[in-house]
């Protein structure tokens, strides 16, 4: 058995094949950066080698490094999470040259996979169905304009060697295919060392359905169902479940075993994962094959009961897998969620910066029965990177049905607390309550035709408005009684109290009467409603139950001298709670209007200005490309929002920016 096991990772991916390993009893090693000093992987593995810079590509990529970490500590194998070196054939050579074991699969068969225009070609050979395109390498924009044309828009540009959705982009006409060519060519560059290109045709109302495959060095190879991972943007996946909500039993084993052929046919062992892209018709068509962990495992792991990380372990010291293919059971229904450092409100653009607080829900099986599950790789006080993937925590829940899974979701991102970044969380709540996402009727276009224009909150339906109303009154209510109950103050000088309020809440008036005591309140509205209230929240609690009219509701609350914050199932709303003379005079006050940016290119995201592509007096037209700025690995091309002539350039490529920071104006 192996006896240390060095992770040439980070973050969520190191700490989770750490857990697994201490459950074995195997010790751990740790890689880390200049920026990953005080990680939570270093915190929690054995030992732990500084290995370089900040930038992963002269660290975590680097194979001497990790070698010489290897040699440092005796490390006597290596597991290589998912990205950084986990797919490339060549670490995995100087490992085996080097005696040490790969926890991963064989390296021709990472060879063959991992390259998706030779994965496709063998996927044929192997009698799995594939989507038509281009299979040859492509030189220059021209020939890319080419092949998209003769093929048919839309088209799917991709790396060779991509994965995580970097170096992908959709095409519907030349102009797209021509600069979505050169972006996919840079992102392949940075991201994977590799500038490779190919294309093959978009399927229309396509479903991302994938097979998890695990395989022993013995001959055997199974398939563990499958994972519907149709939910993304920007071709990254967000949400995960499995199992799909479309596939029947029919189409499941056939997937399957297409899988396991291809899988076989390179000779294939440890976990891997088959992507197909399935339409309406439940035909299916071969993606590739990611001969490695996948981020999404967890919600495998939960319906089937099979630790993959264990597994991949076991395979690669030699043991034969335990159970058969008749074994695997598909039990209950898994859901994942990744939260991101992305901010929603501002296009989901990267949020980097210092985690003030982070609080994720209790994990295990929960009163009702159902279980939650955080694989994190942050901590409360820790930084989020503008070097690496924007991931902070992957949210899993599991229930007897999906149904069940939902809602125990969106009972756990309620749960969770995390500030001082922006972060897609109320997205993630907006998504479980929207019902063409409950219904299952699901396509890879899913955030694009939900949330065509981007995602600016939720407005609250009238009667969970009066819920948080009622909600704000009460907090704003015992805020107020406190404050008079310092020590000190003279009896009869204390200010009084009232029961009357109005709150204002999505450009609503509330008149709110409440009656009660610590514990049970009754709120009576202007129309005689009258609504029972049960909560134990005192002045500085930042989450707490509130359980309305039969309701129960683990409502965020974030106090400031002017307002009340409240956030629930997605919803993020100011409130104000004034008594009725105030709110009587607050009518009269003028509204403070924002500053004109208008004239402005602001940087929306912090990172690193890799090109400006206009000039002093240029006349630009909307649309037009300005400025590209890199965050996170991922290019973000900044263009003209209507016709304008730019007035000055403020800033060189190579920049780093902040948020905000002013690129271009304009006259």
């Amino acid at each position: 058995m192996i006896s240390k096991i060095l992770i040439a990772n980070r973050g969520e991916i190191a700490c989770r094949v750490i857990r697994t390993a201490k459950a074995m009893g195997i010790k751990t090693v740790a890689v880390y950066s200049d920026a990953d000093a005080n990680a939570l992987h270093v915190r929690e593995a054995d030992e732990a080698v500084h290995i370089g810079p900040a930038p992963s590509n002269q660290s975590y990529i680097v194979i001497e490094k990790i070698l010489e970490a290897i040699r440092r500590t005796g490390a006597d194998a290596v597991h290589p999470g998912y990205g950084f070196l986990s797919e490339n054939p060549a670490f995995a050579a100087a490992l085996e040259k080097a005696g040490i074991i790969f926890i991963g699969p064989p390296v021709k068969a990472i060879e063959a996979m991992g390259d998706k225009i030779t994965s496709k070609r063998l996927a044929q050979e192997a009698g799995v169905s594939t989507v038509p395109g281009h299979m040859g390498l492509i030189e220059n924009a021209d020939e890319a304009v080419t092949i998209a044309s003769s093929i048919g828009y839309p088209v799917m540009i991709k790396a060779s060697a991509g994965g995580g959705g970097k170096g992908m982009r959709i095409a519907w006409n030349d102009a797209e295919a021509r600069e979505g060519f050169q972006s996919s060519k840079n992102e392949a560059k940075s991201s994977f060392g590799d500038d490779r290109i190919f294309i093959e045709k978009f399927v229309n109302q396509p479903r991302h359905i994938e097979i998890q495959v695990l395989g022993d060095t013995h001959g055997n190879v199974l398939y563990l169902g499958e994972r519907e991972c149709s939910i993304q943007r920007r071709n990254q996946k967000v949400i995960e479940e499995a199992p799909s909500p479309f596939l029947d039993e029919a189409t499941r084993n056939a997937m399957g075993e297409q899988a396991v052929a291809l899988s076989k046919a390179v000779g294939y062992h440890s976990a891997g994962t088959v992507e197909f892209i399935v339409d309406g018709d439940r035909n299916f068509y071969f993606l590739e094959m990611n001969t490695r962990l996948q981020v999404e495992h967890p919600v495998t792991e939960l319906v089937t009961g099979i630790d993959l990380v264990e597994q991949m372990i076991r395979v690669a010291s030699g043991e034969p897998l335990a159970f058969g293919q008749s074994d695997i059971k598909l039990n209950g229904w898994a859901i994942e969620s990744r939260l991101y450092a992305e901010d929603p409100y501002r296009n989901f653009l990267p949020s980097i910066g210092r985690l003030s607080r982070y609080r994720p829900p209790t994990e295990g099986t929960q009163p009702n029965g159902t279980v939650i599950r955080n694989d994190t790789g942050v901590f409360e006080g820790g930084e989020i990177s503008m070097y690496y993937d924007p991931m902070i925590a992957k949210l899993c829940t599991f229930g007897k049905d999906r149904t069940e899974a939902i809602d125990a979701m969106g009972d756990a991102l309620d749960s969770f607390e995390v500030e001082g970044i922006g972060h897609n969380l109320p997205f993630l709540s907006a998504v479980m309550q929207n019902q063409r996402f409950r219904s299952g009727n699901l396509t890879t276009g899913f955030i694009a035709e939900e949330f065509p224009e981007g995602f600016a909150g939720i407005e609250p339906e009238i009667e969970t408005a009066r819920k948080l109303a009622a909600v704000a009154a009460i907090i704003h209510h015992r805020v107020q009684t406190r404050a008079t109950q310092i020590s000190g103050t003279i009896g009869n000088h204390r200010r009084i109290v009232g029961n009357d309020w109005v709150v204002r809440l999505a450009k609503t008036d509330h008149r709110i009467s409440l009656i009660g005591d610590e514990t049970k309140t009754s709120a009576t509205f202007e129309d005689g409603t009258v609504l029972p209230i049960e909560t134990s929240w005192q002045p500085g609690q930042t989450l707490q139950m509130f359980t309305l009219g039969g309701q129960s509701m683990a409502v965020k609350i974030d106090l400031s001298p002017s307002a009340i914050r409240l956030r629930w199932r997605g919803l993020d709303v100011k409130v104000l709670v004034r008594t009725p003379r105030i709110a009587e005079l607050a009518k009269l006050m003028p509204d403070k209007l924002p500053p004109d940016t208008s004239k402005l290119l602001l940087c929306p995201m912090p990172g690193v200005v890799t090109s400006i592509s206009v000039q002093e007096g240029d006349h630009v037209e909307a649309g037009q490309a300005l400025a590209t700025v890199e965050a996170m690995k991922m290019e973000n091309i900044l263009r003209a929002e209507r016709h304008g002539r730019v007035s000055k350039v403020s800033v060189s490529a190579g920049d780093s920016l902040a948020v905000d920071e002013v690129i271009l104006e304009f006259e």
